[in-house]
């Protein structure tokens, strides 16, 4: 079953959802703190040149299936052109309502 990104419990994730799922890089962006980093995998990446490329360019989606701690992890299928569809852990650090590190990679 899935989640609808306005029922996620933390409004800075419910609007990173959101704005994935919006094709919204700007308001993806300002979801962000200064100087955000990411890992996918267990690997860092550059949040810009990662998102660009398996979010944006690639049309990605996430439907949320599970949340925890708050709303700061969820279990996703997240889906794009390039992969196809995959299920997908995330967790979210937010500091003063902006995600300051989020970590992705197969659920």
């Amino acid at each position: 079953m899935t989640i609808s990104p306005a029922k996620l419990s933390d409004p800075t994730v419910r609007a990173f959802v959101a704005a994935i799922n919006a094709g919204d890089r700007a308001a993806f962006m300002a979801t962000l703190a200064p100087g955000a980093t990411m890992s996918d995998d267990g690997s860092d990446r550059d949040i810009h040149d990662w998102t660009e490329r398996e979010v944006f360019s690639s049309r990605g989606r996430m439907d949320v299936q599970t949340e925890s701690d708050g709303g700061h992890a969820l279990v996703a299928n997240f889906t794009n052109e390039t992969w196809g569809e995959m299920r997908t852990a995330w967790r979210f650090t937010v500091d003063g309502g902006k995600i300051s590190r989020f970590e992705t990679g197969q659920a």
